[in-house]
């Protein structure tokens, strides 16, 4: 589904929050990628009890199981949340329970991923199709610094069908790619899984023959992980470019090393920061003014969109360093340190 950002400014506000203590649930979607419990819940519960130590943070993780994460909306309505803050494993799938919250007079945020189907208080994410773009374009750059011509074969490694975010990424790097590239396969990968998308990379190269693919689209740096084994068992003497999101501290180590090219970096702190803030106002009953609204289908949700970065190794020390989301030690351990000196690091 195509979203539609709309410039303007949007009111929100709830009359039943807990006074100035409201309890406030995180509902993050699974730990396989390391951001969620690395940075995300942190971040996130750091940033709560600085604006509100009185506060309560109830914390679920739903291990990438839609079902067990509906329970745990459940669960947290039952313990008392005054607010939720929710990254939809299927993001089509909790209406039923936002509308449960809503009849309890508790607001909801959608955390990262657009919940559809039903209207809601707010949005915090980054531009998505901004993200696809980006991963696109660097594609291209690359494959044209090592001298690729023509319409080279490309792999399209996506993310999960369930999560809307992942149209957009697709939606942006099509945009960029279309006529430009042949893309040999794509796939939708369940649960952004690396080992999943090992699996396709195999299917691919067997497919399409090793010397066919001149590059890869992978959505995020965990799936770039697992097509990067994938090549590197087949052989490969010099790796195609490859794409990936998030700025994983592995995806940052392997760009060190060449073996991927870029990652989209997303300032997770300020998402988590941003987030915690207008919980604990809709938990106070306090009104929000968001800067844009998303369309979400069904609703224009107030919305608060962050702005991706381009990370190729050349950008790691004036972004990923600067921003102190990793130091150069995190990153630049005994295993990488010849890498990190060629690179610029030390």
């Amino acid at each position: 589904m195509a979203l539609l950002l709309v410039a303007g400014c949007s009111d929100s506000g709830n009359s039943s929050g807990s006074g100035k203590n409201p309890t406030i649930a995180l509902l993050l979607p699974e730990s396989k990628t390391t951001r969620y419990e690395a940075v995300d819940r942190p971040k996130f519960e750091a940033k709560v009890k600085a604006l509100c130590p009185g506060c309560k943070v109830l914390y679920f993780n739903a291990d990438q199981d839609a079902p067990k994460q509906q329970s745990q909306i459940e669960a947290a309505l039952t313990q008392g949340a005054d607010v939720l803050v929710l990254d939809a494993v299927d993001a089509a799938a909790v209406a039923p329970q936002i509308h449960a919250a809503q009849q309890k007079e508790v607001p909801v945020l959608a955390y990262d991923r657009l919940i559809t189907g039903i209207s809601y208080d707010a949005f915090v994410s980054f531009d998505n199709v901004r993200v696809g773009e980006m991963q696109g374009q660097a594609l291209l750059d690359a494959m044209k610094a090592r001298g690729v011509t023509g319409k080279p074969g490309i792999v399209m490694i996506n993310g999960a069908k369930t999560d809307p975010s992942s149209a957009d990424y697709k939606k942006g790097a099509h945009s960029v790619l279309d006529g430009k590239v042949t893309i040999g396969r794509e796939y939708d990968t369940p649960d952004w899984s690396p080992d999943k998308a090992q699996d396709e990379m195999e299917q691919a190269i067997t497919a399409l023959g090793r010397d066919s693919v001149a590059g890869v689209l992978s959505a995020n740096d965990g799936m770039a992980g697992g097509a990067i084994a994938a090549m590197k068992r087949a052989g490969y003497a010099k790796l195609p470019p490859i794409t990936g999101q998030d700025a994983e501290l592995a995806g940052v180590q392997r760009i060190v090393t060449g073996d991927q090219y870029m990652t989209v970096y997303l300032d997770i702190p300020a998402q988590a920061a941003q987030s915690a803030e207008t919980a604990v106002a809709l938990g106070r009953g306090e009104k929000i003014k968001a800067p844009t609204t998303v369309n979400n289908g069904t609703a224009g949700i107030p919305a608060y969109m962050l702005s991706p970065t381009a990370v190729t190794k050349e950008k790691i020390k004036d972004t990923i360093v600067k921003d102190r989301f990793y130091t150069v030690d995190q990153i630049c351990t005994a295993a990488f340190a010849t890498a990190c000196t060629a690179a610029g690091l030390r």
